[in-house]
């Protein structure tokens, strides 16, 4: 359906109408399991092709105006080719970056963690910058954020885990899985000198009902405990936090946003999904290699990319060699340069 990350609408049309004829065919909804999973997957279509089939139209459109134009020497429509020009072409970028997200889990939303590592009070505060900064990306793109899980520390967070619910959220941040590497004059040193600190990201998808992940009842251990931080005595004095810890892989995941233990189960069985979806993916696909990457040490050498405050301001991805000066628009959530020109990389290097 893509060529070198290029839209090809043909099989969209193709696929599109095979899906509509299913949809209307007698019998269809018998079946509302499968029937509602093909719907998903038409609406999916569609809001993957419209758009494409809209921006070829007004492509159209503009050229038969440029002919007129020329061809009666009309200089008037200048100023308005040029703007439909313009909008065509933003348009387009936009369209095209969603080409390098073709995965089966890109359109959904995410689970984003956020873990401080070598520097103490230094990388905790380094933590909630990062954190910070993710909430104000999606707060741009008027995504909803919901906090699942949240370990403060003294500067900042130890840990920190949200779900980011938009369209194409996980596709956008799943390249900022790894470690974040932070150069700064220390706030926290009287003799003003200089840190390096790191915290670690990791980004899994949230997993739909159309996904199946078999967790096996045998397979899963269920902690309660009481809930940390703010929230009043309620909180404090019930059992309302859950912990599931998968046996097999030992991947453990916990909630206590909510003072229910019946939606914080909810939300832990969720996640726990979503991190053995990758899992098992990367195994399917014997990716061992990325998968050693994303669990070693949140310590030197092993940064995807680095933020230098001091001597001199600079943001660089270790990956794509992308570079941003604008160190505090960057920390203000204007990350865009850096996940598109890793999408783009991915693409390249998987083509």
């Amino acid at each position: 359906m893509t060529q070198g990350g290029v839209f090809d609408g043909a099989d969209f049309g193709t696929k599109i109408a095979e899906l509509e004829a299913m949809a209307g065919s007698e019998g269809f909804w018998n079946d509302s399991s499968r029937a509602e999973k093909l719907m998903a997957e038409l609406k999916a279509l569609k809001a993957h092709y419209e758009p494409w089939k809209d921006l070829t139209a007004e492509i159209d459109d503009l050229e038969v105006l440029l002919e007129l134009a020329e061809d009666e020497n009309d200089e008037s429509q200048a100023a308005e080719i040029e703007s439909g020009l313009k909008d065509i072409r933003s348009r387009y970028n936009k369209q095209n970056i969603y080409e390098l997200m073709p995965g089966e889990v890109d359109r959904n939303g995410c689970f984003l963690m956020i873990h401080a590592g070598a520097g103490g009070t230094e990388a905790c505060d380094w933590a909630s910058m990062l954190y910070r900064m993710y909430i104000r990306w999606a707060e741009r793109r008027n995504f909803s954020i919901e906090e699942v899980d949240m370990l403060e520390a003294e500067g900042g967070i130890k840990s920190a885990t949200v779900q980011i619910t938009g369209d194409y959220a996980y596709g956008y941040l799943k390249g900022e899985s790894g470690v974040h590497r932070l150069v700064r004059i220390s706030p926290f040193d009287s003799n003003a000198r200089r840190h390096t600190s790191f915290a670690s990201v990791y980004l899994f998808p949230v997993i739909d009902d159309s996904i199946e992940v078999d967790i096996r009842p045998e397979d899963l251990r269920v902690d309660t405990y009481r809930s940390g931080g703010a929230g009043g005595q309620h909180v404090n004095k019930t059992d309302s936090a859950v912990r599931m810890t998968h046996l097999p892989t030992g991947i453990v995941v916990a909630c206590q946003n909510e003072r229910s233990q019946i939606k914080n189960r909810a939300t832990a069985m969720s996640m726990l999904k979503a991190r053995l979806y990758e899992y098992y993916r990367q195994e399917k696909e014997k990716e061992n290699e990325r998968f050693a990457q994303e669990k070693k040490d949140i310590s030197w050498g092993n940064q995807i990319r680095s933020y230098v405050f001091q001597p001199y301001t600079m943001v660089k991805d270790y990956r794509t060699k992308a570079e941003m000066g604008n160190i505090a628009s960057v920390m203000d959530g204007d990350i865009d340069p850096f996940i598109e020109e890793y999408l783009r990389f991915a693409w390249k290097n998987n083509s």
